[in-house]
């Protein structure tokens, strides 16, 4: 009796320790398969006889993004929610709902935003094949990840979804990625639309929606 008890405690013991990690919080659902056909499906079906008003023709229902891609738990769709998404305050927290946007800068090139505006990085220190992220501890604190909580969705915009993903960090929390590359926030940014951690130390950068850097300020002497 005594040693099937020993064997339920080790068993109990291994199925808890499983599932501490964040990365795994969620068993892996089926394999995705691509869609037969590209169509969106439209989120609203247009009424067969639409009434016209002196505007003109009514407004035609927006279309909601299709799954392009599935890593474990998190869903990668293939453009913006129709639905407005709130973006988290501290985004140092992570979410359940992330969204990715590309901008346009004259002065770096077209760089990725969270849903906020708030300006995305990469680390020239990190890998991308394998994706691994090394800013941790104090380096973490400045450089933030953007992290994705289970279960997560991801809806990019301007930046191609089959290259987002995420990498489990030594923490065990689940970073977000763009063709490999972890992708952070800097703390030194106050405002939608600050790229103060541009060029910083000469390995910091805007992340570009291909996941490469992106230019330096002109006359950058950081």
């Amino acid at each position: 009796m005594k040693r099937l008890t020993r064997i339920s405690y080790v068993t109990v013991t291994v199925v808890v320790l499983a599932s501490v990690t964040a990365c795994a919080e969620q068993p892996a659902p089926p394999q995705w398969r691509e869609p037969t056909s590209t169509v969106a499906v439209p989120v609203a079906v247009a009424s067969p006889n639409p009434v016209r008003s002196e505007l003109g023709d009514p407004p035609k229902p927006k279309l909601a993004p299709t799954i392009a891609k599935i890593q474990r738990w998190v869903k990668i769709f293939s453009g913006p929610s129709v639905k407005d998404i709130t973006p988290p305050k501290d985004p140092a927290r992570g979410s359940h709902v992330l969204e990715l946007n590309a901008v346009r800068s004259d002065e770096i090139g077209t760089y990725v935003t969270d849903g906020a505006g708030r300006t995305l990085y990469r680390f020239d220190a990190d890998t991308a094949k394998p994706p691994k992220s090394t800013c941790n501890g104090d380096c973490a604190r400045v450089w933030r990840p953007m992290l994705i909580k289970s279960p997560g969705k991801i809806y990019p915009y301007g930046v191609n979804p089959k290259t987002v993903g995420y990498v489990e960090r030594a923490d065990h929390t689940c970073q977000v990625t763009i063709n490999g590359h972890p992708v952070y926030f800097f703390a030194g940014d106050r405002r939608p639309g600050d790229v103060n951690g541009q060029g910083v130390n000469g390995t910091w950068f805007a992340v570009a929606p291909n996941g490469g850097r992106t230019r330096p300020f002109p006359d950058s002497i950081r």
